[in-house]
Formats: structure tokens, sequence, C-alpha cells
């Protein structure tokens, strides 16, 4: 092969791994200089040079001084054999340095986008995790990361948020995941132009994977209204989040500076009366109407529970009826003792702690009205 050859076979080479031309030089030079240094009576400090138009190369070294450092001329040493050495190693090194280089690309090309959005297919799943194709790439997408009863098919195409980028031996590992509260907040950049923008702001987010969302949105600009950009003409793009999802809902708030205000709205779709703010134990007491109580809660008490993450305020919620019924009774002094159940009646009975007969639910709550209206 000729020089003419051979530089247009590293020119393919190069456009084929996807690296430059100049980094296959440097591997070639590499290579060359170990494969000398191996030699018997080879200078200490030499290198190799090549020239790309003509292929030509020189093994230049140097004499060292007492400490060790280069001094006097360069000079040539190259052996004239050295053309069979080089068909033996260069081979090996420049195929060594070419996957190097495709590793160190694939590295730089994630490195530093943690928090970022891929989208992937389905390449394998196992009881330990999921690998997405990225492309030149795959994702690592762990069963702690994943939701939990989401059964993708293989081959289905998700987007998934990235986590951690790793530098291994193998090339990058990148670890994503499905369950992140970023994945709401980067899927909504791309359905929402405002948010996109920096007109709407997500302010807040609290997830329960696969279940329920909530999250807090506002407007840089008095004329957008948050909530109806992020929902989008008859719901389309807070629908395009979901899908994406798997159904999961979403609750979309405006955020509030005010506290109370903001637990208010982030309890939604619930109605509620009053908030008072303990700002000394970080709690928020929240006051709905008896009919609104269970929805205030939610299921397994999952909308208080998201609103208190998403809020910040330990949230603790109260009918109007127990709220009354606490103002009522709150100066009566009550004997200590406790619930037990009457082994013969199979009902639950007041014992006094000093001793005494017990007292049945009925009787206890007839001298209880007692003592408030005595107190009162």
């Amino acid at each position: 092969m000729n020089s003419a050859d051979m530089t247009e076979a590293m020119q393919a080479v190069a456009t084929e791994r996807g690296v430059s031309v100049d980094t296959l030089f440097a591997a070639l030079a590499d290579g060359m200089e170990s494969a000398y240094k191996r030699r018997p009576g080879a200078h200490e400090f030499s290198w190799v040079t090549i020239d790309p138009d003509t292929m030509e190369f020189r093994v230049l070294a140097q004499d060292l001084d007492e400490e060790g450092e280069p001094t006097g001329e360069e000079f040539d040493v190259t052996p004239k054999d050295f053309g069979r050495v080089f068909a033996k190693t260069v081979g090996q090194v420049l195929t060594q340095r070419i996957r190097e280089a495709e590793r160190d690309q694939k590295y730089e090309e994630y490195a530093g986008r943690e928090g970022d959005i891929v989208t992937g297919m389905i390449q394998q799943t196992d009881a330990r995790y999921t690998l997405l194709d990225l492309g030149r790439v795959e994702a690592l997408l762990p069963q702690a990361e994943q939701v939990p009863f989401e059964r993708p098919e293989a081959t289905a195409r998700l987007k998934a948020y990235i986590v951690e980028v790793r530098k291994t031996a193998k090339g990058p590992q990148i670890v994503v995941s499905r369950t992140h509260p970023g994945l709401i907040k980067r899927l909504f950049e791309l359905e929402v132009p405002e948010i996109a923008d920096g007109v709407v702001e997500i302010r807040a987010c609290a997830r329960e994977p696969g279940h329920r969302t909530k999250i807090a949105v506002w407007s840089n600009d008095s004329n957008v209204d948050p909530v109806g950009a992020c929902v989008g003409a008859r719901g389309a793009l807070v629908r395009m989040v979901v899908n994406e999802l798997r159904g999961e809902k979403i609750d979309i708030v405006p955020f509030s500076e005010d506290p109370a205000d903001f637990v208010m709205k982030g309890l939604s779709p619930a109605k509620v009366k009053e908030v008072l703010i303990d700002e000394e134990t970080g709690t928020a007491t929240v006051v709905v109407p008896d009919y609104q109580l269970s929805l205030a809660i939610g299921k397994e008490g999952q909308n208080a529970r998201l609103a208190a993450r998403m809020t910040g305020w330990r949230v603790d919620i109260k009918s109007e009826t127990q709220v009354a019924q606490e103002a009522a009774y709150a100066d009566v002094e009550w004997a200590e003792g406790e619930w037990i159940v009457d082994d013969e009646t199979g009902e639950q009975v007041w014992k006094p702690a000093e001793g005494g007969p017990a007292v049945s639910a009925g009787e206890w709550t007839e001298a209880a009205t007692e003592a408030g209206e005595e107190e009162r």
C-alpha cells in the first residue's frame, strides 16, 4: 500500500469511526514509539514524527544530561528495518486507540448532561434493570428507577431522565430514571412553549410515580395564565405528558408566595375553608367542610401527602365538625385512662386509670358533654 492509499484509508477509518484524522495519526505515532523503545539499544528520550501527506515517518532522539533533562540537538535514529516492526505493531495499537477515542467521544457526548431527557428503545429487560438503546450508547434503567407496574413492550420507545453519567473502561454508563420528579419538568418543557421560553416556571413538584403528581406553576408575565398554558387547549398539552407517563394523573396548581394560600391551592381539587400556619412547628392546619374531608385527604392519604411535599409544610386536615368539637371541649379536664374492650359485652368501655367501674361510650360522651356545658 502506497502513501496515498494509506492516507485515504486513514481518512476512511476516521470517518467511519467518528474520530479525527489527527487522533489516528497521534495513535499511530504512539504505537511506533512504543515499538521502537522495546528494541535493544533504543534511546531513552525519543519520539516519532509522521508526515500526513507522504506517510513518511522518522524516529528522533535527544541525549539526556545527568539530571535526566534532554540536551543537545535532536538526531535521527530511525532503524532500517523499522517498516516490518511497524507492520506488526501498529495495527493492534491503532485498533486500541480507535476504541479508546470512540469511548471518550461517547462519554463527552453525555458528560454533564445529568438532568437532561433522552429517548431510547427498550433493548433488554430483566429483574434488575432495563437497557435502553440511545443509538451510539446504551442507558441503564435500574429497577429502583422504574415506575411500579409499568411494563412497556419490547422495542417500545421511552423517555427517561439522566441521573448519572459514569466513565468506565467499557465506555460511558448512563443511568436514567422514570420516577425522578425532574422527568415531569423536562416533559413539560418539551410540550409547553411558555416553559421552554422561561415565561412560565415550575416552582414545585411532588410525585408518586405511576399514581399522581402535583406541580405548582408561576408566570413571569401577568398576561399569561400559568395553569392554562400548561394544560393547553382542551387539555392537549398535559394529555401528551400523561400519555408518556402511561396515565399518571397530574394536578396543576398556581404557585403562591403566601404559605396559607399555597397550601389551600395545593390541596386541590378539595375546597378548603381555612388554613392556619404555625411557623414554629412548620404545620399548616387545614379546615375543610365535612363533605370535603375525604377528598382533601385523598385515597390512602395521597392528596394530603403530595400537598405537604409540594408546599414544604406539615399538613394537618380537620373537618369543621372536628374543629367545633375541639373548641367545645378545649377547657375540659379529662380523667386519665384508656379505652378497652369489655370481655362480656364486646363493647368499648372507658377504664379510669385511678380505678373504679368502667364507663360505656354512651355514658362517657354524656358525662363529657355535661362537663363541657358546666365549664361554659
